[in-house]
């Protein structure tokens, strides 16, 4: 494999979309194996994408979550223009391992004064044995993708959004019980990813992104064919708000607590600490990621 200059990234890119993807399939193989998940068989999928964030933040609130475990957006998507994600096929579309909590359970909560006795005792017992909380990205929606707006981010005043992801952030403990989440498919976590700079209403300010290096790797150079990569991409927003956490509080315990009344308390308790619901401009998403992106006849074309 060779690497191209980046005035070739987009004509080899493209030059696989004429073709139509067969029915069938077999396995990509070589430096396409990579793309083994992404629907290339669907008529409407002109590329497939893989872009896997290795680092960054999530700021929700008061709370401050690092991202230290790779999380993984793969799909298809019909051109590098406006396009819904389509979705992998045999792997999840968002791999998001579950990320630990800074301070755990006592980092997002504290018991309130009106808390029954019961509960109280509970949670400092949950809190003395299995403190530790994650925090896992769903989503609830489709992605939709700009990858034109991530490669050259606009600077006519256009909407400048690479990836809009609509998610809701699970959060996990023994005390939490399995149904603590923010943000709902009825009312998500929207996050409008972009590499330019952001305008965010106050208190925050703006942030820049980066599309990061792009290079076309060619793996066929009789024929000119290829894929296009992109490392050290930062795809940023700090617009957007975050609801209410709901459905915290775990009735397994067996507290002699309604189920309603305990939600209710220990949700609370989590938004008062966390700061829930935080309005536009007071949260904030930095994901630095490399993508890799192919025409799905190339992908094809590699099958054995």
């Amino acid at each position: 494999m060779s690497k191209a200059s980046f005035p070739l990234v987009l004509a080899t890119v493209l030059a696989g979309l004429a073709a139509t993807p067969a029915a069938d399939a077999g396995t990509p193989s070589g430096p396409y194996a990579m793309f083994k998940y992404c629907p290339y068989t669907n008529p409407a999928v002109g590329s497939c994408v893989i872009n896997t964030t290795h680092s960054g933040v999530f700021v929700i609130g008061n709370t401050t979550l690092p991202i230290d475990k790779p999380i993984v957006l793969q799909g298809g998507v019909e051109n590098l223009g406006p396009s819904p994600l389509y979705q992998a096929v045999g792997a999840p579309t968002l791999s998001s391992p579950p990320a630990k909590v800074p301070g755990g359970l006592l980092g997002i909560m504290n018991p309130a004064p009106n808390w029954p006795g019961p509960l109280w005792t509970a949670f400092w017992a949950i809190v003395a044995t299995v403190n530790d909380v994650t925090a896992t990205m769903e989503p609830v929606a489709p992605a939709q993708t700009n990858f034109g707006n991530a490669l050259f981010p606009p600077t006519d005043g256009s909407d400048p959004t690479a990836a809009q992801l609509a998610v809701r952030v699970r959060l996990q403990n023994p005390f939490l019980g399995n149904n603590c989440y923010i943000g709902s498919p009825q009312n998500p976590i929207l996050i409008k990813l972009q590499t330019g700079t952001t305008q965010p209403p106050a208190p925050n300010q703006p942030i820049a992104g980066s599309p990061g290096t792009v290079e076309t790797i060619i793996t066929d150079e009789e024929n000119f064919i290829g894929y296009l990569q992109v490392t050290d991409a930062a795809f940023v927003d700090n617009s957007f708000a975050v609801p209410a956490a709901t459905g915290c509080g775990n009735i397994a315990l067996g507290l002699p607590i309604l189920t309603p009344i305990l939600q209710s308390l220990v949700s609370g308790a989590v938004n008062l600490k966390v700061g829930l619901p935080s309005a536009a401009g007071k949260n904030t998403a930095i994901l630095n990621s490399d993508a890799s992106i192919a025409a799905a006849a190339f992908v094809l074309g590699s099958e054995q």
